[in-house]
């Protein structure tokens, strides 16, 4: 993948924001192999902080982080470098968010878990071309359960209203939710 870095010009600076800090990490290295000169961010200051004073070429950066939304981010990447590659990156896929975050100049949108291969292709897709599937997508089971516990999570960890509001019985709900995830 380093040699498709080369096309791209000379600035491969890549901010990477996400409070998962194990991920953070994991994903730097990865990417550093790849020939990125990688910058991180725990968090949605530190992002703006770091987008402020030096704003990279590209960027992914987390949907839900815990001081806020990885969105304020994209802006003011897109306020100071209108050409920054920006891949949004979230464990709670809708489409609603997908649509958002790509009307305020986000490059793509991934659901994790994604890996730096996928990360990759989104970051370095030129134009109309669309990057290939990713090779392990989320299982429908998958795709349902993080429906679930965002829903969960959105309603305060509420059983009864996140019940009411999947239009599902509680007690079919509290087994989801007791179960582990599926792959």
């Amino acid at each position: 993948m380093a040699e498709d870095l080369n096309d791209i010009g000379e600035d491969r600076t890549l901010l990477l924001v996400d409070d998962d800090d194990a991920f953070l990490k994991r994903l730097a290295k990865a990417m550093e192999k790849r020939g990125f000169e990688v910058e991180m961010a725990g968090s949605v200051a530190a992002g703006k902080a770091i987008a402020t004073a030096r704003p990279p070429a590209f960027a992914v950066c987390d949907l839900r982080l815990e001081d806020g939304n990885g969105l304020d981010v994209v802006e003011v990447l897109r306020e100071k470098r209108p050409d920054c590659r920006i891949v949004v990156l979230t464990g709670y896929g809708a489409i609603a968010t997908a649509v958002a975050a790509v009307k305020i100049g986000a490059t793509d949108y991934l659901s994790k878990p994604a890996d730096a291969t996928d990360i990759t292709n989104a970051l370095l897709a030129t134009g109309a071309e669309l990057p290939p599937p990713p090779e392990n997508p989320m299982s429908a089971d998958r795709v349902r359960w993080e429906h679930i516990q965002r829903v969960y999570e959105l309603c305060d960890r509420n059983v009864s209203e996140t019940a009411r509001r999947l239009n599902m019985h509680r007690r079919t709900l509290q087994r989801i939710l007791a179960k582990r995830s599926p792959r």
